[in-house]
């Protein structure tokens, strides 16, 4: 079972989206907060959850603090931030902040599904027409920049790294390469120690300078 922990400060539209996650057996809304301090104050209590999904516009402490202070207290939780703002520079926060996700609330049952499960894989979730502004916002650079490709990547890893640059969780990756996802982990860590990049989000950069995707 998937535990989940949902902050939204209005009431009908979290039941609305409680309603919507449990459409999945697997998924179960565990604790349900109206403020980023409650949902930080529900994980102190002892509670455990996979996943956080935070609204960033909620009274006392907004999403994006609380998903700072969940990140660096709980940083084996994911988080995933739901707003109804299509605004880069909140996504690059939230991504600064530890969030592996940025969905807008127009997303329907299938899409936050899809999204849920991607963060809890590994993947990172972002509206298409958002990502192209934010990707090269936290390199500080342009993805117009060439990159010259590592002489020293593999075939394999460089078919690794096509596949983050296309946006594919762990599972996607181990079903496109033949390989399991315990291998597609272990050899993504390995090309990020090579590459001297930080995470995923730096090798989907990596990929897309390097007209990999």
């Amino acid at each position: 079972m998937i535990h989940i922990l949902l902050a939204e400060d209005q009431n009908m539209v979290r039941q609305g989206l409680k309603v919507m996650i449990e459409t999945d057996e697997e998924m179960s809304v565990e604790g349900e907060a109206a403020t980023g301090l409650e949902a930080v104050e529900l994980c102190q209590s002892g509670k455990r959850f996979d996943i956080a999904i935070l609204d960033i516009r909620m009274p006392v402490m907004d999403g994006l603090q609380a998903a700072k202070k969940l990140h660096e207290a709980y940083p084996q939780m994911h988080i995933l931030m739901l707003t109804t703002f299509n605004d880069d520079e909140y996504a690059i926060e939230a991504l600064k902040n530890g969030a592996r996700g940025y969905l807008l609330k127009t997303a329907d049952t299938e899409e936050l599904l899809r999204a849920i499960r991607t963060c809890l894989e590994g993947g990172l979730v972002l509206e298409s027409h958002v990502a192209a502004k934010v990707l090269p916002n936290l390199m500080g650079r342009s993805l117009q920049e060439e990159q010259i490709l590592d002489a020293s990547l593999t075939e394999r890893e460089i078919s690794l790294i096509c596949c983050v640059g296309k946006g594919m969780n762990n599972k996607e990756i181990a079903d496109t390469l033949y390989l399991s996802i315990g291998t597609v982990k272990n050899q993504i860590s390995v090309i990020l120690d090579k590459l001297e990049l930080r995470d995923r989000t730096q090798l989907a950069i990596y990929a897309i300078r390097s007209h990999l995707v």
